[in-house]
């Protein structure tokens, strides 16, 4: 099977040695977003902006894969403060319909560039 990149410009660049996400038959592997602007490449500075622009950079990044949010199979969520959780779940219903996907939620120490907030999500083309 191959491994096939996928990338975008509605999202941030990948600052580093990865992917924006892997395609892998009708398995697509979306790497960790933050949230930075894809335009500015600056971290927008609250918890909350930062959560949308989490979900505005994987939804672009599922779109470049040919699907939508829809189709995430398992969302993995990495806090820097598990308070956040709450706020996370909220704005989460506005991204994603039942049937949710699978989910965990991680509480870190950090995250680069200071992010509050980093997801990753698996997704099923077709699902």
């Amino acid at each position: 099977m191959s491994r096939v990149p996928v990338s975008t410009e509605a999202a941030p660049k990948a600052i580093g040695t990865y992917s924006q996400a892997i395609r892998a038959g009708q398995t697509v592997y979306l790497s960790g977003q933050i949230g930075l602007d894809p335009r500015t490449m600056a971290l927008v500075p609250d918890p909350e902006g930062q959560i949308h622009q989490v979900f505005r950079n994987l939804q672009a990044v599922a779109q470049a894969a040919g699907g939508t949010l829809d189709q995430v199979v398992k969302l993995t969520v990495y806090l820097t403060d598990l308070a956040h959780f709450g706020r996370v779940n909220e704005i989460m219903a506005t991204y994603f319909r039942a049937p949710y996907p699978a989910r965990a939620a991680v509480g870190v120490a950090a995250l680069p560039r200071g992010a509050l907030v980093e997801m990753e999500a698996i997704l099923v083309l077709g699902a």
